[in-house]
């Protein structure tokens, strides 16, 4: 008997391909065969999902396919996102191609495309397949991106000249204008054009699949599902709260050997370490390096520290080189805290430090994704949001939930030692600490809870494969 398919088109990026190849996962155990379709740009050769090396094995259910590479006109200056559009629209006929190819071959149920890809929704209805988006954040930032084109037409001023004003989205506590991102902080920039025509495309799609769970954000996931948050909009898509979608701690790569930090955390007390890592995307400037330096080094408290290098500005899509620590910390900083700590280049594996008994804190990015693993691992967080849309969840994980600290200046130009040192102390030392720490411990029964055979996330994955199977051709 023919199998059913499913075909995935991620985003760019680690955060965008891991959780995409474990929904892969959850749709093979319903009796699909998923094609997971990557793209590159011709002239950024490291652009051909270099993360996808970082991706297990997977089932042999699942295939990849790669679109075949595109070029873009080198346009000076252009912003990433801006070329990430780009990039998107230009793979739209070879998408086409291979869908109509694969279409001839198989019985092909669906696309799902990142919420970052609606530019392509247009070749599924080509088709006529049905079509979903899969949004890699939480339900609040869900909330933020449908709202915000109702947003542009009630606000006149663009966020960057609103500084601290309190910008209102259904089902989602107040986001000061600051904290919007960047990249539609001034309504007159290509990137807020952008940012309007991808959001506002998103209700064309015949349902959303969130990563998260109803019980993390329930205000944004009703907030959603009344259609709330579109109020201008005839029709709001079922929103499927498939989630937390977190990879489980690799047993395989385990036994082949493990990475010398974990060996590291195995002779540390429990609770001792405060692990700092800022995702596949953060790094941070020299003088700000040096600052947390000497702010871990005051603390007197154990840590585990990832360093990045930062991107290459002329490539965007380039994996980034090694940083050289001796340059980038302050002199004698190894020596003196060998005992203390311990630094790590570019990379560690997250789930297995988070789920490490001797870890006791987590100084994050607030990327979703790392948001969920602590949350799992029921680690409390101190927030330290960089870009994109992650100072909306230090506003959900600080005034929300309470399962973390903000690391005050986190907007500023340079977050300072005293600083760091600080919430390291209070989060590792306090009443207050201890507070916050409880609250991440009763949000991981929660996240358990959901992930349990007959939990949440498999009652809405029964529902949406449901859906699916009763689609009918558009």
């Amino acid at each position: 008997m023919e199998k059913e398919t499913i075909v995935l088109y991620p985003g760019m990026g680690a955060g965008h391909l891991a959780p995409m190849v474990l929904l892969a996962k959850r749709l093979v155990q319903h009796g699909f065969s998923v094609t997971i379709v990557t793209t590159a740009v011709s002239h950024q050769p490291g652009s051909t999902n270099s993360t996808r090396s970082n991706i297990p094995s997977p089932d042999p259910s699942i295939s990849f396919h790669a679109l075949p590479a595109v070029s873009l006109p080198l346009v000076k200056n252009k912003h990433p996102i801006c070329l990430k559009y780009d990039t998107i629209r230009e793979h739209n006929p070879k998408l086409l191609e291979f869908l109509s190819s694969l279409s001839a071959a198989v019985k092909l149920r669906a696309i799902i495309l990142d919420f970052f890809q609606t530019d392509a929704i247009s070749v599924a209805r080509l088709l006529e397949i049905p079509v979903y988006l899969f949004m890699t954040s939480g339900a609040s930032i869900l909330a933020v991106w449908l709202h915000l084109p109702v947003l542009h037409h009630t606000i006149e001023k663009s966020f960057k000249d609103m500084a601290d004003e309190p910008v209102h989205v259904p089902g989602v506590p107040p986001i000061l204008a600051s904290d919007m991102p960047v990249s539609v902080h001034d309504r007159e920039s290509e990137t807020y054009q952008g940012r309007i025509r991808n959001y506002s495309q998103m209700t064309e799609a015949d349902g959303i699949i969130v990563n998260t769970f109803e019980a993390l954000e329930p205000r944004a996931v009703v907030a959603l599902k009344d259609g709330r948050c579109v109020p201008d909009v005839g029709r709001m898509p079922p929103v499927y709260c498939i989630g937390p979608l977190i990879a489980g701690i690799d047993k395989q790569k385990e036994s082949q050997g493990r990475h010398e930090c974990v060996a590291w955390l195995d002779s540390q007390p429990k609770r001792s370490v405060v692990y700092l890592c800022f995702g596949s995307a953060g790094a941070f400037s020299p003088e700000q390096i040096k600052e947390i330096a000497v702010g871990l080094e005051s603390s007197g408290h154990r840590f585990l520290w990832v360093v990045c290098s930062r991107d290459d500005a002329k490539n965007i899509f380039k994996p980034r080189s090694e940083p050289d620590l001796n340059s980038l910390l302050p002199d004698g900083f190894l020596t003196r805290t060998k005992e203390q700590g311990m630094v790590v280049k570019s990379w560690a594996p997250q789930i297995e430090v988070l789920n490490h008994e001797s870890i006791g804190d987590f100084v994050s990015h607030c990327g979703w994704n790392s948001a969920l693993e602590a949350m799992l691992a029921g680690v409390p967080m101190i927030c330290w949001p960089l870009y994109a849309e992650q100072a909306i969840n230090k506003v959900l994980l600080v005034e929300e939930l309470k399962v973390g600290m903000v690391m005050e200046g986190y907007d500023k130009e340079l977050v300072h030692a005293e600083e760091v040192e600080a919430k390291v102390r209070y989060l590792m030392e306090s009443e207050g600490g201890r507070t916050v720490r409880e609250r991440m411990a009763a949000f991981r029964e929660k996240a358990v809870k959901a992930l349990v055979e007959g939990g949440s996330l498999d009652e809405e994955l029964r529902s949406f494969v449901k859906d699916i199977r009763n689609a009918r051709k558009r």
